[in-house]
């Protein structure tokens, strides 16, 4: 009988042994550190010119530190919350502190108006009016703050100021009265503010397709209906970003303030929480009551941007 071959054995391919891993940082937690090490220079710089500041801002508050404690003649004692306690029962305190909203507010509202329709008058005209607009912008935007409101109370000088002249009203004083002093500032205020506005959003609104501009337009609807129906859901980002950059430069006005309406107005009538906490701290040399009202602006900035970004992101905005 012939013998029965068997079958070749099928040589199987030895196992690959995988290479022991080291411990230490997995590759995916090492990917996540790896912008922070990028971000490490700008914030240990931020850290050393604002948290440092912060902390010695908010550690004066807490101390009775007046002229006297300067000098060295009486020595630095801890007061807690007295500070506050004094800041809190003091009525002009809670005057100041209406007032610089209410001023803040109608600022942001006007720079945004003004901003937003010079954003959108730019997109509608020649390539030659938009660029001399955008220069007398930029022009504006450029002008130190000190420079642009000497500038404007010499415009509207009672004696030899030319806008009273064109308007027919005499020697009517504007820094005399509180609200045509506050109106004065708001229009300096927005004259050097809106620029930031109309190139951010004009931006914007480049970015945006053409063909959804003009299936709109063929469609019917008005330039109004267009900005309020496609270009501002559009652009909410964007208005978010100068809303809030507005809100923070309007509510820390000084130089305005404090150089046409000669530090504060007639008896403080034109006084926001920035000038009345440096003639708390460096006219009246109550350092700490001054470093008090500061941390409040801090706190109340804070608390604004944190309550808007929590309402854009309820809405489903991608911050």
């Amino acid at each position: 009988m012939p013998l029965k071959s068997r079958p070749p054995r099928v040589q199987r391919p030895a196992p690959v042994r995988q290479p022991a891993r080291r411990r230490g940082v997995s590759p995916r937690s090492r990917a996540g550190w790896t912008p922070w090490l990028y971000l490490a220079p700008a914030l240990v710089v931020l850290a050393a010119l604002l948290l440092y500041p912060i902390y010695q801002l908010g550690l004066i508050s807490f101390l009775e530190y007046t002229q006297a404690q300067v000098s060295g003649g009486e020595p630095t004692s801890f007061q807690g919350l007295g500070n506050y306690a004094t800041l809190f029962g003091d009525p002009q305190f809670w005057q100041v502190l209406g007032a610089t909203v209410c001023f803040a507010a109608a600022c942001v509202v006007t720079t945004l108006a003004v901003g937003c329709a010079l954003a959108v008058l730019l997109t509608r005209i020649r390539a030659l009016p938009r660029l001399a607009l955008m220069m007398a912008a930029l022009g504006a935007w450029a002008t130190p703050a000190i420079t642009g409101s000497t500038v404007w109370v010499f415009l509207f000088d009672p004696d030899y100021g030319p806008v009273n002249r064109l308007l027919g009203l005499g020697d009517f004083s504007w820094t005399y009265g509180r609200y045509s002093a506050f109106t004065l500032v708001l229009l300096e205020v927005v004259w050097c503010s809106f620029p930031f506005v109309m190139v951010t959003v004009y931006a914007g609104i480049r970015a945006i397709p053409g063909e959804v501009l003009e299936a709109a337009s063929l469609d019917g609807a008005s330039q109004w209906r267009i900005w309020r129906s496609v270009m501002a859901p559009m652009l909410r980002p964007i208005l978010i970003v100068v809303t809030i950059q507005s809100i923070i430069w309007d509510f820390k006005v000084f130089t305005q303030i404090y150089v046409m309406t000669g530090g504060g107005g007639i008896a403080g009538q034109n006084l926001v929480l920035n000038v009345y906490a440096y003639q708390q701290a460096f006219a009246s040399s109550q350092y700490s009551l001054g470093a008090a009202i500061g941390v409040v602006m801090l706190l109340i900035l804070l608390a604004v941007t944190l309550v808007y970004l929590r309402l854009m992101r309820r809405q489903g905005e991608e911050l």
